[in-house]
């Protein structure tokens, strides 16, 4: 098979290569890597479909001719690279969802996209709790103060300006218990906290199994030290966590946020911290700025005048390990599709149906 592995700037092809040393012995891999076209704007109704991508689908175009498989991180994958390559035979997205994929384009064209569920979810459970921690010993506020030219390293009880507390005894309320999820519970369990979970995709007796307490997200809400978000965002739930939900959090909880903008009320959440009714809130994701609003380096964000909140610049997913794991996981699918087993993580099904189809009647005429 020839195999075509397209990094980009946030994932380079490099971080990939070592996933595919195995395959490498037995089929032509390629390993390039597009460049960002910031002038490149989707206009066609397939390139309307995709979201989240870096590079163009011309430089896809001129490297994907006469290849068996494509693997892509953020590459734009649209109809029309799709038909400069009626080779290809799977498409590997070397990330959780396929968010830079016309999977509509690929399922009419009988061609299966597997995708990477959960490459990240050690990544972003590390940085969960590094904000619950961040928060709970009010480090923010410590390093603003610090930065600030504050006395440092007067006497050793400088500390009694920034009493803070211990995670161990506090209750953490998840909502959401997919792969990050239940890391993350499991993790505080060992760190000798209590564990809510509202997730009304999974059955109560799942959670409960796992030593956790299963509850509505209104309950969860109103007894959690800690609430953090682990849900996909989807139509449905865009603003999750409105006005009405921090209102109903307990006085002095923290708000955690490692999953999407749009789950959130920034403006609530903005209210409700400067009121004082929240502890505190550690994101890693914030709204991005409207159409009419300016993207501007260095302009500080509104939340960050507030001594109790930390903002990262979406890092959940943002290390060596998650990037190399997404390039095993496609390796993977990959070596069952060399060998005709079932592919696992299949985002369009309906795609294999129609290829067993189409073989089915190739066979018979």
């Amino acid at each position: 098979m020839k195999i075509l592995v397209a990094g980009d700037s946030y994932c380079p092809s490099s971080a990939l290569r070592p996933a595919f040393d195995e395959l490498g012995r037995r089929h032509e891999i390629t390993f390039v890597d597009l460049i960002d076209e910031p002038s490149w704007q989707p206009t066609s109704a397939s390139e309307l479909q995709i979201k989240e991508y870096l590079g163009s689908p011309a430089q896809l175009i001129r490297l994907l001719d006469g290849h068996d498989v494509l693997v892509v991180q953020g590459a734009p994958v649209t109809d029309v690279v799709l038909d400069s390559c009626p080779s290809l035979g799977l498409l590997c997205v070397a990330r959780g969802g396929p968010a830079n994929i016309d999977v509509s384009a690929a399922t009419a064209r009988g061609l299966p996209v597997v995708t990477a569920p959960g490459k990240n979810a050690q990544a972003v459970t590390e940085l969960v709790f590094a904000l619950m921690i961040t928060l709970a010993r009010k480090i923010p506020a410590v390093t603003r103060y610090i930065e600030g030219g504050g006395a440092l390293g007067r006497d050793n009880y400088e500390g009694a300006m920034w009493f803070g507390f211990e995670l161990a005894g506090r209750t953490l309320g998840l909502v959401g218990y997919g792969h990050i999820g239940h890391r993350v519970a499991r993790l505080a369990l060992a760190w000798g906290m209590r564990v809510i979970v509202y997730d009304p995709f999974v059955e109560p007796g799942v959670i409960e199994a796992a030593g956790l307490e299963s509850a509505s997200l209104e309950d969860l809400l109103a007894r959690s030290d800690f609430v953090s978000l682990h849900a996909r965002s989807t139509a449905q739930n865009r603003g999750l966590i409105g006005r009405d939900a921090f209102a109903r959090m307990k006085p002095g909880a923290i708000f955690i946020n490692t999953a999407r903008d749009t789950l959130v009320d920034e403006d609530a959440l903005y209210d409700m911290l400067r009121s004082g009714h929240l502890g505190g809130a550690g994101l890693d994701v914030v709204r991005a700025p409207g159409p009419d609003e300016p993207l501007e380096l260095g302009r500080r964000h509104r939340l960050l005048e507030m001594p109790n909140v930390a903002i990262v610049a979406h890092i959940g997913g943002s290390t060596h390990e998650t990037l190399l794991r997404g390039g095993e996981m496609a390796a993977a699918e990959i070596t069952r599709f060399a060998v005709g087993d079932p592919l696992l993580n299949v985002a369009n099904r309906t795609a294999l149906e129609q290829r067993r189809t189409t073989a089915e009647v190739t066979a018979r005429a």
